[in-house]
């Protein structure tokens, strides 16, 4: 049976039509100057097909959790995450660029456009920023990290939606949404579900502990703007199944 599960930030297991991906594997207790509610073991994602990279931002791209993970399972993100991910043993690395597609199993993965800067640091180079559409018994999309952009209207109708509320901070950059903007892309997607992700889950170290604020806010407008969208709210660790969504 297809389901997905949110294992907190922007981690997601996706098991459809058999096959099973995760996206932005961020598994440890500390991240940096982070610290994560519920860290992740490894053997908790299940037998992977594909990891999925959105971007490079370590509350991403988290070499360290990724290190824990098979090295035979391919790695799929944008142009450049390559030398990053193979210091890691991961060869099998395929790098997309916005409207590429790859096959894997029974379902299709497309790269869309994200709204958003990404690198690792001063020194580091810029790479680009990716979303990704999985296809098989559904359409679901993973937002990454980005802002409203207009070419999003063209990326529905989707059987279901994974947008970003929040972030890890008490202010929220730009390339973000927040739970006003991801309600207005319900507007754009039109969705059949909606799930908000990045919330709840990381925090700077002496900061409070996160709560669901974020979400319950992006509840509260999507059901004014986009009532017709069924939007739920997972625990960290908590599966939803898919099959009554599927198309």
């Amino acid at each position: 049976m297809s389901g997905l599960t949110w294992l907190g930030h922007s981690t997601v297991v996706i098991d459809l039509e058999g096959t099973r991906v995760v996206t932005d594997p961020v598994l440890r207790a500390r991240v940096w100057h982070l610290r994560r509610e519920g860290p992740v073991a490894a053997n908790a994602l299940g037998d992977l097909d594909a990891i999925l990279v959105s971007h490079t931002h370590y509350d991403h791209l988290d070499l360290s959790s990724l290190a824990r993970l098979d090295r035979n399972v391919p790695v799929v993100g944008p142009r450049g995450v390559a030398p990053l991910v193979r210091r890691r043993g991961f060869e099998r690395v395929v790098e997309l660029d916005v409207g590429e597609e790859l096959a894997l199993g029974a379902v299709r993965i497309r790269a869309t456009h994200a709204e958003h800067e990404s690198s690792r640091g001063p020194l580091s180079a810029h790479t680009p920023s990716l979303g990704y559409i999985v296809e098989g018994g559904a359409r679901i999309y993973f937002a990454g990290d980005t802002e409203l952009f207009p070419e999003m209207r063209q990326l529905g109708p989707v059987d279901l939606a994974l947008l970003p509320v929040a972030g890890w901070g008490p202010r929220l950059g730009a390339g973000h949404l927040d739970p006003a903007g991801a309600a207005e892309a319900l507007r754009l997607l039109h969705p059949t579900v909606a799930l908000p992700i990045h919330w709840g889950t990381l925090r700077r170290i002496f900061a409070a502990r996160p709560d669901d604020r974020p979400a319950r806010e992006f509840v509260r407008i999507a059901h004014q703007v986009a009532p017709e969208v069924d939007v739920r709210v997972l625990s960290i660790g908590e599966t939803l199944t898919l099959a009554p969504f599927a198309s």
